[in-house]
């Protein structure tokens, strides 16, 4: 079980942390012409062979590394303007599923889910997973519910509302690993109240609706998350 979370772990960093805007804009401009996308692929091996730290791992960590450059590679020939959404959910479900095949291979058995003794490797994936990776999730989620841009001034700080998004997923993680499930009512309760005023004022349907979807996301996969890690960590 402990391979899979070092290889999800290695994944996550690879794919979300570790990988520029600048990149991935230069990927689907050049597609298989990028440096980037055998940069990013070389990034993937060497993550995922560093994490698991075996020499015998290391045929595995450049098979992980060339698939995953391969489905990338085919995402970039096939996704237009329409379907980037739906793409890079089935990218991230193949890059998964190569994942999880490597794991059953490398340790020859079939997936162990009982709890592990490294607790450290499975708290700071899911503290990270909760953080850029959540909110790319959760944009491409809901993009096709994306409110039109308005012409008016917004007051708002930049980026404050993914930052926001960032804190309340590792505060609603937090209360779960620490067992106080009661704190996270008081979370959301808190946001309600303070976006009330925002919404009422905006006076439009739409713009309500689709906060209402990313904050009942961002708190699902907060508390999903938070709910696997101390089940598995136990």
């Amino acid at each position: 079980m402990i391979l899979l979370v070092k290889l999800f772990l290695a994944h996550i960093l690879g794919d979300f942390i570790l990988q520029p805007n600048s990149w991935v804009k230069d990927k689907e401009l050049k597609k298989e012409k990028s440096i980037y996308l055998y940069i990013h692929t070389a990034l993937h091996g060497l993550l995922a062979f560093v994490f698991v730290g075996e020499s015998d791992f290391l045929g595995f960590a450049i098979v992980l590394a060339v698939t995953h450059g391969l489905i990338d590679y085919a995402k970039l020939q096939f996704q237009k303007k329409k379907t980037k959404r739906t793409w890079f959910m089935v990218d991230q479900a193949l890059h998964i599923l190569v994942i999880a095949s490597i794991t059953f291979l490398y340790t020859n058995q079939s997936l162990d889910l009982t709890p592990v003794s490294n607790s450290i490797w499975i708290f700071i994936t899911g503290v990270i997973f909760l953080t850029k990776p959540t909110s790319i999730i959760i944009k491409n989620a809901i993009s096709i519910w994306t409110p039109e841009k308005r012409n008016h001034q917004d007051n708002s700080l930049s980026n404050a509302g993914n930052y926001i998004g960032i804190l309340e997923r590792l505060f609603v993680f937090c209360f779960i690993v620490t067992g106080h499930f009661e704190a996270i009512g008081f979370l959301l309760a808190a946001k309600s109240i303070f976006r009330f005023g925002d919404l009422k004022e905006a006076k439009d349907r739409k713009l309500t609706e689709y906060v209402l979807i990313g904050t009942l996301l961002s708190f699902g996969i907060a508390l999903i998350t938070g709910l696997l890690v101390q089940a598995i960590s136990i």
